[in-house]
């Protein structure tokens, strides 16, 4: 898979998932605009991954709940990289506990990124995608959304959400040669799992076949495969990148 002259707009793409996305699509030809909440951290991974793929890699600060935001996000990327090809969903927070302790103000946060995050970012780059003709957006779910977890009623509810976004967009837009597609992870090792207790994680893995945890860029991967044009007849679908866990 090449994206030779493609322009890729990554979301919470500094570190774990999102930079091994924005990395795997710059090793693929794309140049890489990286979105995200912390713009010095952002800049320093986008400069790391420009090194060492040989890709034009930009990073910018933003916060995808907020619209005007978003816009100037979506502006740079035009005026420096002078389109854009693939939008990858992927900026994500978690405020977990059990719902007679979550505070009203976590339920509104995770919702607000994990979900109102996406539409806005979506929104921002569709006209410029139907202009074209041409353009790949591609959603972070999880297997969270797909089953439900304790302790995770607003995280499950926002990447629930994200699925049923990802088909209605996916219906809207098809005719203008726009796919919208989801990835739903399951348990990879990053900093929204990293402070898990040892005895939750080993009870994970009992219910991965493949026995083990997944790794970011095998993540990657599948994104990059939806965001290709080897994809161009795959719009609306979930894909579960778990190891087997969801197995249906």
């Amino acid at each position: 898979m090449t994206f030779n002259g493609k322009v890729a707009i990554v979301t919470g793409g500094r570190r774990g998932i999102g930079r091994a996305i924005a990395e795997t699509l710059a090793q693929g030809g794309a140049a890489v605009m990286i979105g995200d909440q912390n713009g010095d951290e952002a800049a320093a991974t986008a400069l790391e991954i420009a090194a060492a793929t040989g890709a034009r890699v930009l990073a910018h600060q933003v916060d995808v709940t907020n619209a005007e935001s978003v816009a100037g996000l979506v502006e740079l990327t035009q005026s420096e990289l002078e389109r854009v090809d693939i939008l990858v969903n992927n900026a994500g927070i978690t405020r977990d506990t059990l719902i007679m302790r979550m505070d009203e103000n976590d339920w509104d946060a995770v919702l607000n990124v994990n979900l109102k995050g996406a539409f806005i970012c979506s929104k921002a780059v569709i006209r410029i995608m139907m202009k074209q003709r041409y353009g790949r957006i591609v959603n972070i779910s999880s297997v969270s959304g797909l089953a439900g977890q304790a302790g995770q009623t607003n995280y499950s509810a926002s990447k629930a959400g994200l699925i049923g976004f990802t088909k209605a967009l996916a219906r809207e837009v098809g005719s203008r040669g726009i796919t919208v597609n989801a990835i739903a992870p399951g348990f990879v090792p990053t900093a929204l799992t990293i402070d898990l207790p040892q005895d939750l994680k080993d009870s994970m893995i009992k219910l991965i076949p493949l026995a083990r945890w997944g790794k970011p860029e095998e993540i990657a991967y599948a994104v990059a495969f939806l965001a290709s044009d080897e994809a161009a007849y795959i719009t609306g679908q979930v894909l579960s990148v778990d190891g087997g866990m969801m197995m249906m």
